[in-house]
């Protein structure tokens, strides 16, 4: 096999693929990306059984062929290659050339028919959204997935499809995140819980144009995204979601409304005293005209004001900061609203049309003088 292709072309290609190259795995072939000549593109691909990635990379095939290099080790050197073009030449025993201008790495491949290629997936069912809305959805539900696996629906986002909306959900256990669009048509009503690995990737991938779209695949396992000159395929996590609707109330004994970024830069400043590690709830006092906040910790303390409209009761309610901190910096909102019943229930910041709704448990707390 023989190929040359630009650089940054190539570059481009091996970063994406490589992030469905898992980083432990007792097949050393899975650790492996699969460049693909044997027809008339030049595919690089990884897999990790779970998630994969194939992307086409612009270039000129001399001599037909496929190879399966190490990833870690052909990613660093094409990224420490000249700008220039990449000629990679490989002989019967696997070994490859990767000459660019002065440069010549050699290194040992292994049999692309040893490659498990992506799974073949009937693209028949599938919904269209900007490359831009699917970003930003991601953005602003990813962090209240659970970063473990004791439980894998809480590791995925449900993505529920109705008509012409679709509502992207995640949960932690103390909180939950939803975003609902508008989708360009109507589909059959459809949900799925897909992986928050692989949104995290996709989201890295993207390149966040609106006039470029999506085009998202499902079958029974798998969900595939198509855009550009990449596909994504990942399996689905399998059981039913969450019941979040009987966790959502529209009841409420206080409603504030509140600066966003005022809010935001607050609760930020507290954490300035709050060692890693270390769960000290910002208490927040809700009066007439004013919200106090006020976190204690070993490091010191904090009191600041900030000037609100109320409605209803007076409240004093704790919370944890980070929590707090990562709905309100996906919120694009100048003015939020947030709405309280007491010091035990939940808090819910969402707008009028609830295109957004971030629900967050208080914590309790001792009365900070």
């Amino acid at each position: 096999m023989k190929l040359v292709c630009n650089k940054s072309n190539l570059l481009n290609g091996v970063q994406i693929v490589a992030k469905a190259v898992p980083n432990k795995t007792t097949m050393s072939i899975l650790e492996c990306i699969l460049i693909d000549a044997t027809n008339k593109n030049i595919k690089l691909i990884a897999n990790d059984m779970e998630l994969g990635i194939e992307t086409i990379v612009e270039g000129e095939i001399i001599e037909k062929g496929q190879i399966a290099l190490d990833a870690k080790i052909f990613l660093d050197i094409v990224r420490k290659l000249p700008d220039s073009e990449v000629t990679i030449d490989i002989d019967k025993s696997f070994k490859t050339n990767i000459t660019c201008e002065k440069s010549k790495f050699t290194i040992i491949g292994k049999s692309g028919e040893d490659f498990s290629y992506l799974p073949s997936i009937e693209k028949i069912d599938s919904i269209v959204v900007s490359q831009y809305t699917l970003k930003e959805v991601v953005r602003q539900t990813i962090f209240s997935i659970a970063d473990n696996d004791n439980n894998k629906m809480m590791s995925g986002e449900l993505f529920d499809i109705n008509g012409d909306t679709l509502k992207v959900v995640s949960l932690d256990g103390h909180r939950i995140s939803i975003r609902k669009i508008l989708l360009k048509s109507r589909y059959p009503s459809r949900k799925v819980i897909v992986p928050g690995k692989t949104l995290s990737e996709i989201s890295k991938i993207l390149s966040g144009d609106a006039e470029k779209d999506v085009n998202i695949f499902f079958t029974g396992k798998h969900i595939v995204f198509d855009f550009d000159n990449t596909t994504v395929v990942s399996r689905l996590i399998e059981g039913e979601y969450f019941k979040i609707d009987q966790m959502l109330s529209s009841d409420y004994e206080t409603k504030v409304t509140v600066n966003k970024r005022e809010l935001l830069e607050c609760i930020d400043r507290a954490t300035l005293l709050v060692k890693e590690g270390d769960k000290k709830p910002i208490i927040i006092n809700i009066t007439d005209e004013m919200m106090i906040l006020k976190i204690n910790s070993t490091v010191g303390s904090m009191n600041e004001e900030i000037d609100i409209e109320k409605q209803g009761k007076d409240l004093m309610i704790g919370f944890n900061p980070k929590f707090m901190i990562d709905a309100l910096r996906v919120i694009d909102d100048e003015q939020i609203d947030i709405y309280l019943v007491n010091p035990k229930a939940p808090c819910f910041i969402r707008d009028t049309a609830e295109n957004y709704i971030y629900l967050i448990l208080p914590v309790n707390f001792t009365t900070v003088n």
